[in-house]
């Protein structure tokens, strides 16, 4: 399934520097998440790991969000699940669940980003907008937004370009009402492939935007 994906997590955000920067498009499926909770004080969230050791990058964003981010569980996260995969129904979006108990929607790059452009595709705008809707209606959860890319390129550009993506889609859910301490946005480039490099089919699965929802603890 071509998606990006949306998770979203919460706590007291130290929101990443974002960058601007063109050049990229693609789908996704989702991929092991795992997070695990530890107080850090009164106004602190939980901290996140990702359980796939041999993924150096994993290890890099564990370390950049992990105080921020809690594990997501329980009927608050069955209920968002639930209101988006109604709202998300035709769309392309696939909404699942990450082992982590954070609630997943995946979007594919070829519906929200033109080849080598970080900006959204105003045909994915109603699409966003419920989203939006959705998220912005407590503040009860906070939204991890990732960027992704195939293998194609380099880290020079790859980076960059998934940064940028993730921040475009995280800067219009804020436009839209979801405050923006509650979102953070990072690029991996073409770390965390979920499909294979040397197809067209398995590229354009790799070019994606994942967004990521926790409860908040």
């Amino acid at each position: 399934m071509r998606a990006l994906i949306i998770t979203t997590a919460i706590g007291a955000l130290a929101l990443s520097g974002c960058q601007s920067m063109d050049n990229g498009s693609g789908g996704v499926r989702e991929y092991d998440k795992t997070a695990i909770g530890a107080g850090i004080g009164a106004l602190a969230g939980y901290g996140l790991s990702r359980a796939n050791a041999n993924k150096a990058s994993q290890n890099n964003r564990a370390a950049a969000i992990g105080a921020i981010l809690g594990a997501g569980a329980g009927l608050y996260l069955d209920n968002k699940e639930k209101k988006l995969r109604d709202q998300m129904q035709g769309t392309g979006v696939d909404v699942s669940r990450n082992p982590d108990g954070s609630v997943n929607l995946v979007m594919p790059g070829s519906i929200t980003f033109d080849t080598n452009k970080s900006n959204i595709k105003p045909n994915f705008y109603n699409t966003l907008n419920k989203v939006a809707q959705t998220l912005a209606e407590d503040n009860k959860s906070v939204i991890l937004v990732t960027g992704y890319t195939d293998s194609s390129g380099n880290d020079t550009i790859n980076i960059p370009l998934s940064q940028a993506r993730a921040q475009s889609v995280a800067s219009y859910l804020s436009a839209q009402g979801v405050p923006s301490n509650r979102i953070n946005a990072q690029g991996h480039g073409a770390a965390n492939p979920i499909a294979d490099n040397t197809t067209a089919q398995g590229k354009e699965l790799n070019r994606r935007v994942e967004i990521s929802i926790y409860e908040k603890q």
